[in-house]
Formats: C-alpha cells, sequence, structure tokens
C-alpha cells in the first residue's frame, strides 16, 4: 500500500522545478510515493528532469524541511518475460512499486 501523506509544493520550489525539467505544468501538491510509512522522509514525483532515467522528486521530512531532489530512476524490473519496472528511484527504502499486490499502482498517478 502506497503512503498516504501529501504535500502542497511552495510556489518557489514550483518555479525552480520547472526550470529544471522540460514539463511546462507541475502539480501543486504531491502524494508520496514510498510505500505506506509514518516516520522518515517523504518523495513526490514532479517531474522528469529529460535526461534520460532521472526525475525530479520533491522530498519532505515534518512540516517544514522540503526541497527538490533528482534522483535515477529505479533500475528493478519484476521477474517474468513482461516485468513491469519499479517507478521510484534507485536504492528507495521498502518495496518495489510492483511488489505491492493491495492495489492497483501507476507510475503516473
Amino acid at each position: 500500500m502506497r503512503c498516504a501523506r501529501w504535500r502542497r509544493v511552495p510556489l518557489d520550489l514550483t518555479r525552480k522545478a520547472r526550470e529544471k525539467s522540460a514539463a511546462t505544468y507541475i502539480d501543486r501538491a504531491v502524494q508520496c510515493q514510498l510505500s505506506a510509512h509514518d516516520d522518515g522522509e517523504h518523495y513526490g514525483l514532479l517531474a522528469d528532469v529529460g535526461a534520460y532515467g532521472t526525475a525530479l522528486w520533491l522530498r519532505w521530512h515534518g512540516t517544514t524541511e522540503v526541497e527538490i531532489v533528482v534522483r535515477p530512476d529505479c533500475p528493478v524490473a519484476a521477474p517474468g518475460p513482461d516485468s513491469e519496472g519499479c517507478c521510484l528511484f534507485a536504492d528507495h527504502a521498502k518495496q518495489h512499486t510492483w511488489e505491492d499486490t493491495l492495489e492497483e499502482v501507476s507510475c503516473t498517478s
């Protein structure tokens, strides 16, 4: 199950995200894409950076610590011939997105 935490993207970080990516639109709020957890850092996907295999993430901890980080994509794919890739970043904690059997997870939601 995915983390239920959401975070509004501060306006200055929205501008910075547009400058760092080819995206013309950045969501004003993002949901943490990691597996369910209460403590620690949360990561919400903002946009692809443009360089192959990297993305722009909003990282936050608590209510005041928030920043934009660039992370390489997770290279792990599910086993099998029609394997689905993980939609998170390399070296993320806990499960890969395709390991979550309790709900259907989309890389774009």
